[in-house]
């Protein structure tokens, strides 16, 4: 029970990385508030949390919206009385995988940086807020990837998650002094979790597993990385066992960015 009493918001909780963080965050103890745009999502990942007898709460969020932002920390602290970590997990992807940079519209450009940027931000300012009133710190996970770390994926979608990194490294060191930890968890390429779809990857299964092991046969490990990969590595980051652990980026590549 890595998270045994704790209360943590997870955003883009209604698939992916988010729904499979909210199940073992909960499954470690957390009393969990799902946010996600789309609300019907946030409610069946709380009812799978509630199936496997966890607690858990969902309120629809727009992360690129600060109205939403501050309503969604202060229905966590109504709900459970406080707020102790806040897995800012939204990203989308290129409107198009595979698309060149000069393909990319100034509207493309502005809806990237305002929701995997933006929103990141956002949730950093009001975890800090809260953080820092309630005096006894608090725990801050970000969604970086891998294309924020070196060349790779699409150009817009990549310098919006080296914009990521570099405040959560920031965030880090400005607010050590308040018991605040703040991390990123860097992905590389997540076949399963839909991401693709979201980016105009619709495949059938059996197309979508060939890309997965393409994926995978990329990494110096030789799998695709899991939504499940990913919520591992939040758990430990988001617990009292990484308490001296602030302001990293951890790779969840399968080796990676190591060569």
């Amino acid at each position: 029970m890595l998270l045994d009493g704790k209360t943590a918001i997870i955003t883009g909780a209604g698939s992916g990385v988010g729904r499979a963080s909210a199940r073992r965050f909960a499954e470690e103890g957390a009393r969990v508030v799902c946010a996600d745009l789309d609300a019907d999502a946030a409610k069946e990942t709380v009812r799978l949390v509630e199936q496997a007898g966890g607690t858990a709460t969902a309120v629809r969020t727009d992360v690129s919206n600060e109205d939403d932002v501050v309503a969604m920390v202060a229905a966590a602290v109504d709900q459970h009385g406080r707020l102790d970590i806040v897995f800012n997990n939204v990203g989308i992807p290129t409107p198009r995988l595979g698309m060149s940079f000069q393909e990319h519209t100034y509207d493309d450009y502005l809806k990237l940086t305002n929701v995997n940027f933006g929103g990141v931000f956002l949730g950093c300012k009001h975890a800090v807020v809260r953080f820092k009133e309630q005096g006894d710190g608090g725990v801050i996970l970000n969604t970086g990837s891998v294309a924020g770390l070196v060349g790779w994926g699409g150009t817009v979608y990549g310098a919006t998650k080296g914009a990521v990194h570099q405040l959560t490294k920031a965030v880090a060191v400005e607010c050590a002094p308040f018991g605040i930890r703040v991390n990123a968890i860097c992905p590389a390429a997540m076949p399963y979790t839909g991401f693709m779809a979201a980016g105009g990857m619709d495949l059938p299964d059996d197309q979508l597993e060939q890309v997965a092991q393409a994926a995978g046969a990329g990494h110096p490990l030789g799998k695709p990385i899991t939504a499940e990969d990913c919520a591992e590595a939040a758990v430990f980051l988001c617990s009292d066992r990484a308490a001296n652990i602030t302001g990293v980026l951890v790779p969840v590549d399968g080796g990676y960015v190591a060569r």
